[in-house]
């Protein structure tokens, strides 16, 4: 049988296994939800076993449904929700206790602590990101806090640290493997991403034993092979990237300027910047993309919290759906919000504002607003708050934006494409394959392997599904983000 490379897609609110051929094509995808843990408001973690288990019982179907062996498989490629931090034992594999999940503001007080301690501009210059609970050296901090002996194991080599590929890695291999990618790493804010390693002022100022930090490597790299009592045979592992630069990876970005837009849990638009990083002047992350063949790409990255939750919200908190495949349909009952603004700032807002103390908000209620028009307003918010990015973003890089690539679960929605691009007044390409983080960490692995030759070989693969071209007349545009505009400040500084 022709060879296949699997990717394992594990995210926030659900792991995924994906099969693609050579074209680029899924053959087969499993996808397993798994439990979010809310300890108190603005706190979320993850059982470390519900990823690990639901992981790899998707990994085992997806083979079993396609009835290949696992020498048929040619590599397997990784791509992890981001920033979400694990620690285990080193001896024994176990986690000592739940993820902390990257959209858990439980670390904002160690944050505030590396502010008012004038840290704020060495952590810019080295990480390109901004100070933030979001990002991983504040959640370990606060983890070792907890506990003096869990610190003193963690000093004597005895804990590790990893984000989710990481953990997966360690599990995969049997306990072979603690590594990590540049693109992982970039999100720590503990990696320099100018001299591409662990950097000493910033584990110091962030309290973490270097011991705990996994090894870094290239994001197209033979790493190693799975413990063959887990698929019956080893198979080689040879690509990770984190969700959003797999993304950017599999929708063919490699050019500088090229933009893509996720819309999952939240939404991250990142523009490639080429092989030199950009300095964000208007509140973006400059990070690492991808390492391969010697290259680091760099990237500007704009990360809305929450975009496709707010979906899920309207169905599990308010229940006005059963299933988030029907938000279209009711929001199609309404030509538009009817005024209602929905601000998803439940765990406080990212870029460009980066308000951890902003909350939800809904505005501009009336007599007359109905459940469809709460619908409308949610679809249109994913769209507002990539808007508010897309214009930081053309501020950056000092040029207009016009194509932006998208993805992920919502871009399926037809009129959202089309009113993102009217906002934007872009031109909005959705790609026949919609799997593209996957996608990305499957390209990712088999380069490495040989199974694609380059990246005109996977740039080759890379085809429209439907374009929307943006349409609506100026005036109303802006007339439109003012209102939307509006309705952020409303939100903004509400959690004292």
């Amino acid at each position: 049988m022709t060879k296949l490379v699997l990717a394992l897609d594990q995210g926030t609110t659900s792991s995924r296994s994906v099969l693609f051929g050579h074209d680029g094509v899924a053959v087969a995808i499993a996808q397993q939800e798994f439990p979010q843990i809310l300890p108190t408001p603005g706190h979320v973690e993850h059982n470390c076993e519900d990823i690990w288990n639901s992981q790899l019982a998707t990994a085992r179907q997806v083979i079993q449904d396609v009835g290949v062996q696992p020498e048929d498989i040619a590599a397997i490629g990784i791509t992890n929700q981001r920033e979400t931090t694990v620690l285990w034992d080193g001896a024994t594999g176990e986690p000592v206790g739940n993820a902390i999940v990257w959209q858990s503001r439980i670390s904002t007080s160690i944050c505030e602590a590396v502010q008012n301690a004038g840290k704020l501009d060495v952590i810019r210059e080295k990480t390109g990101l901004l100070l933030d609970a979001y990002f991983s050296a504040s959640k370990i901090k606060y983890l070792l806090d907890q506990d003096p002996d869990l610190r003193r194991r963690a000093e004597d080599g005895e804990i590790l640290f990893g984000t989710v590929d990481s953990f997966l890695i360690w599990r995969l291999t049997g306990g072979k493997h603690h590594v990590t990618d540049y693109s992982n790493a970039s999100r720590t804010l503990l990696f320099n991403i100018h001299s591409l390693e662990w950097d000493d002022e910033l584990l110091e100022i962030f309290d973490v034993p270097r011991s705990m930090l996994p090894a870094v490597v290239e994001s197209s790299h033979l790493i190693g092979t799975t413990d063959p009592e887990l698929f019956g045979a080893e198979i080689p592992i040879s690509g990770i990237a984190g969700d959003q630069q797999a993304a950017t990876f599999g929708q063919a970005c490699f050019d500088p300027g090229d933009v893509k837009n996720t819309y999952g849990t939240g939404s991250f638009i990142l523009m490639n910047t080429g092989e030199s990083p950009v300095k964000s002047e208007n509140q973006l992350l400059t990070t690492i993309g991808w390492g391969i063949n010697g290259k680091i790409t760099y990237c500007l990255e704009g990360s809305v919290f929450i975009s496709g939750a707010v979906v899920q919200w309207l169905r599990d908190g308010l229940q006005l759906i059963e299933d988030s495949s029907e938000i279209e349909a009711l929001a199609g009952q309404v030509e538009d919000s009817g005024g209602v603004e929905i601000v998803p700032a439940f765990v406080g807002l990212g870029a460009p504002h980066w308000d951890p103390a902003a909350r939800g908000t809904i505005v501009g209620i009336t007599r007359g607003t109905t459940a469809a028009h709460f619908a409308r307003a949610a679809l249109d918010c994913m769209a507002l708050q990539t808007m508010d990015v897309v214009r930081a973003m053309s501020a950056d890089a000092a040029t207009p934006i016009g194509v932006l690539k998208v993805d992920g679960g919502a871009s399926v929605n037809d009129s959202l494409m089309q009113f993102q691009a009217d906002m934007l007044d872009v031109t909005v390409k959705r790609p026949v394959v919609a799997e593209t983080t996957a996608l990305g960490a499957a390209y990712l692995a088999g380069l490495a392997v040989g199974f694609w030759n380059d990246l005109q070989d996977v740039r080759a693969n890379w085809a429209l599904q439907k374009e929307f071209q943006g349409s609506m007349d100026s005036e109303q545009r802006e007339s439109r983000y003012r209102r939307w505009q509006r309705a952020v400040h409303r939100s903004l500084e509400w959690d004292d």
